[in-house]
């Protein structure tokens, strides 16, 4: 996994992988990229059926943005570094303080970049920047076990099964199963940090 960096707070962000000759960086998403986000978002639909649904209309859209004003929620584009398409999203939410210092973790590619590992390097970029600017100790990720595809993804990235919950989140009209995934920052080499200020002393 790659070493840590920070950006400043509250402005677009990238990261080069490994030898800084990665293929992606990661963005905020803004009000900007709403015609090829929800282009991408309908070639994606079959892709991502059952298992995630995207914005499909401009007022799902401006939802979906505003989830990532609210300061428990960060959205990323995954972007190819050459020309700036857009490969994917990935989602920290509800991001919780105190002695949990946790959040989850969700993600999509989009279907032409689909497969080339472009959300390995992204998601890669977006631990860096949990784990260093937003200086969590924890995230996780609940998966369908039908997902193979999402399975694999947060195996590569180091992530441990912790369970199965059983009925955990409603989505295609059904309680579903999803197993539990999750990292930890000692899980990981990246450099130390300060505990965020809200983390008790003891």
């Amino acid at each position: 996994m790659p070493a840590g960096t920070s950006w400043p707070a509250a402005i677009s962000c990238s990261m080069a992988v490994n030898d800084g000759a990665g293929r992606v960086v990661v963005r905020a998403l803004t009000a900007d990229d709403q015609d090829e986000f929800l282009a991408l978002a309908r070639a994606s639909a079959e892709l991502h059926y059952p298992w995630y649904t995207m914005p499909a209309t401009p007022e799902e859209f401006r939802a979906y943005l505003t989830r990532y004003a609210q300061p428990a929620t960060e959205g990323f584009l995954v972007c190819l570094r050459d020309g700036g398409t857009m490969a994917g999203m990935v989602t920290v939410d509800s991001i919780i303080r105190g002695r949990f210092q946790s959040a989850s973790l969700s993600y999509a590619a989009f279907a032409p970049a689909a497969g080339r590992g472009y959300m390995s390097e992204g998601l890669a970029l977006v631990l860096a920047y949990a784990f260093t600017e937003l200086r969590l100790h924890r995230l996780e990720a609940n998966i369908q076990p039908g997902n193979q595809a999402s399975l694999r993804l947060v195996q590569r990235m180091g992530f441990r099964r912790e369970g199965l919950a059983p009925a955990m989140l409603f989505i295609d009209g059904a309680w579903r199963d999803h197993e539990r995934w999750a990292i930890t920052r000692e899980m990981t080499d990246f450099p130390p940090v300060p505990p965020h200020p809200t983390q008790p002393a003891r």
